[in-house]
């Protein structure tokens, strides 16, 4: 099992609700988690995908969800160099949960604009 970055949450019955908002928590892990659904992707183009994000931040947000055990990075030593991300099995088992909230936005978020 991957480590993780987060103590065991276990005070009451809602803290796995906690548990996995302290894992998906942050402005863009939700949508990163979202596009690497589609499969894997290099650093650049996700950031194409998410247009409103700095290098640093989607640096950092891959870094946690690498960490948390929800996203992998495979570094290529070639020239220039290449990073590749996708899924772990943990991260995958997210869909139903992301797709829920993509479904979730659509019917009540989209209304708003």
């Amino acid at each position: 099992m991957p480590r993780v970055r987060h103590k065991l949450l276990t005070c009451s019955p809602g803290c796995p609700v906690e548990g996995v908002l302290h894992l998906i928590d942050g402005k863009w892990k939700g949508v990163i988690l979202y596009h690497l659904l589609d499969g894997t992707m290099r650093f650049n183009e996700i950031r194409r995908r998410l247009t409103n994000v700095t290098q640093r931040m989607l640096t950092k947000q891959l870094r946690e969800l690498e960490a948390d055990g929800l996203v992998e990075r495979t570094v290529f030593a070639v020239v220039p160099p290449r990073v590749d991300y996708c899924l772990t099995p943990r991260g995958r088992s997210l869909e139903p949960v992301i797709m829920a909230m993509k479904l979730w936005g659509d019917e009540h978020i989209m209304l708003q604009a």
